[in-house]
């Protein structure tokens, strides 16, 4: 099973001095059986970039809990075993927390497939979406849009190799 673990910079930052992302627990999203019926596709891909799209608005949620964070969005991609990951912990099947899965264990970065990380270009909407997330979450339909922008931003695809230069 492929899991999408949301970090900030900083957090790839620690997690490559460290050799693993970590401490467990870890949140995590992947394709689970409530994000395949929510989403109502077969196709594997789809469901995979639906479940990346649910990491980076994790990271999103980082970002917006720290200020002094880089603005941009990161989602370390890493194959677990099958029975590694807990789908819907605590949740109850909630809409806000299909795709979900917790890790009990730290996960070893040389066992990452992929870090997807925002452009440049995309720092100036992520921040205005960190800004912007807690009035979406009380239901401003402006603010809403302001996320929304965010993730018009295609995360982009770097080798576990490539992260010195991505924290450097």
């Amino acid at each position: 099973m492929r899991v999408y673990v949301p970090l900030t910079l900083s957090g790839l930052a620690a997690a490559h001095a460290a050799g693993e992302v970590g401490p467990g627990p870890l949140t995590a999203y992947a394709v689970t059986p409530g994000l395949r019926e929510w989403y109502v596709s077969d196709d594997i891909e789809e469901l995979e970039y639906a479940a990346l799209s649910r990491a980076a608005a994790a990271s999103l949620r980082l970002i917006a809990g720290n200020p002094d964070e880089a603005r941009r969005r990161i989602v370390v991609a890493v194959d677990v075993p099958d029975g590694a990951a807990t789908a819907d912990p605590d949740h109850g099947l909630s809409a806000a927390s299909l795709g979900e899965v917790r890790l009990a264990a730290a996960l070893p970065l040389a066992k990452a497939a992929a870090v997807h990380v925002d452009a440049d270009e995309a720092e100036k909407d992520v921040a205005a979406a960190a800004a912007a997330l807690g009035a979406a979450d009380l239901g401003d339909d402006d603010a809403q849009f302001t996320v929304d922008g965010a993730e018009d931003h295609e995360l982009l695809w770097f080798g576990v190799q490539e992260i010195p230069q991505l924290i450097g």
